[in-house]
């Protein structure tokens, strides 16, 4: 008999460094603030492939409140060593103003070869993300859930939408960080797949022919973990308030366990075409929660506030089960105050309202920022 899975769950994000005087990203981060961030925080901390980036992932947690404990303590230490270097962290997809060419890429041996590999595409990549893991042990059980999640993942980037200027200019999307990510080849929405082995077969052929050494190289919105027996949710912008992004990690580990109540019941969720969830992708992408997203069975468009509450009430069981009820209905916070995107340009607007040069706002929103990553994690 298959045991249940645990639903243990790692929250990783990603955070820019920028310069607290000038606001701007920097160039190239001291290597001592690495060797210091290492020093306290071991293997839970990395550099990214651009130098101004920064990449931290909880402890395997038990639940939400050991999550958002662990969360909280890394982003206060980067902000704390950060600080010594007259740096700050930022939790947002994308910088307001900052210039990608500009950047230059951490010299490491696996991001010289993405450079060469990869190009102006991968040298644009200036944007950062959250992926959430969450452990469903059994293969059979983990493949079939990663088939029906996809669904579910336009719901859950709209709620997590922090990147709505590039290089200094409104782009009008409140999730510009997908438009520059799926430059890369193997990302979007993934494929599904009969079973498992059906998974490994078909990856398999990249690596055999050495288009990849291995399944890390799969970019796609959710994707089996080649770490660990988890299914990685990775669509979503990262999240400048702590709050926010544990709100968007409840609800993912609640809808994997809904799942998987389903197929233990014989039940599985309706399967619809990529074709018609990409349009849903794109609605997050452009809207965030501003706007509402394709009910496919009522075949409308549904206000995303009346779809959060039929999501909420379709995992009450198991936020229950988990004791994270309250994580979970942040979220509905989260549509009432506005993503990161709609606070950014909110900020933006105001201080040209008062008098600001378009440049001196987009510093404003900086500084917002820079105190939004902290806010909740007790600094």
């Amino acid at each position: 008999m298959i045991s249940d899975p645990s639903f243990t769950l790692g929250i990783e994000e990603e955070y820019l460094l920028v310069d607290k005087s000038t606001r701007d990203l920097v160039h190239d981060a001291p290597e001592a603030l690495m060797a210091a961030c290492e020093q306290e925080l071991a293997s839970q901390v990395s550099p990214e492939f651009l130098q101004c980036q920064i990449e931290v992932g909880t402890r395997v947690c038990q639940n939400i409140t050991e999550a958002k404990q662990d969360l909280a303590r890394l982003r206060c230490t980067i902000a704390r060593l950060a600080g010594e270097y007259g740096l700050a962290p930022i939790a947002a997809s994308t910088h307001p103003f900052a210039l990608w060419k500009d950047q230059h890429h951490t010299d490491k041996e696996r991001y010289n070869l993405l450079a060469k590999d990869l190009q102006v595409v991968v040298r644009r990549m200036l944007i950062c993300g959250m992926h959430v893991h969450v452990a469903i042990e059994d293969e059979a059980s983990r493949i079939d859930i990663f088939n029906q999640l996809t669904y579910f993942l336009p719901h859950l980037l709209a709620l997590t939408t922090s990147s709505p200027f590039w290089q200094g200019i409104d782009t009008g999307l409140n999730s510009y960080r997908l438009i520059v990510f799926d430059g890369l080849p193997r990302t979007g929405l993934p494929p599904e797949f009969d079973s498992y082995p059906a998974y490994e077969r078909t990856t398999d052929l990249l690596m055999k022919t050495g288009l990849i050494e291995d399944r890390t190289k799969l970019w796609w919105d959710l994707r089996p973990s080649t770490r660990f027996p988890t299914l990685e949710m990775r669509i979503c912008d990262v999240c400048t308030r702590i709050d926010d992004a544990i709100a968007v990690a409840s609800l993912y580990v609640c809808l994997c366990r809904m799942l998987y109540r389903l197929r233990r019941n014989n039940l599985r969720w309706r399967s619809y075409s990529r074709f018609l969830i990409n349009e849903n992708r794109w609605r997050a992408q452009r809207y965030g929660v501003e706007e509402g997203l394709i009910d496919f069975g009522l075949g409308e468009i549904v206000g995303y506030q009346q779809l959060l509450e039929e999501l909420i009430d379709l995992v009450r069981e198991d936020a229950e089960f988990f004791g994270c009820t309250d994580a979970l209905e942040h979220c509905r916070t989260i549509v009432q105050r506005g993503t990161s995107a709609s606070r950014q340009r909110q900020k933006y607007s105001d201080a040209v309202t008062n008098g600001a040069t378009p440049q001196e706002a987009l510093q404003e929103v900086v500084d917002t920022l820079i105190c939004e990553t902290v806010a909740d994690c007790g600094l």
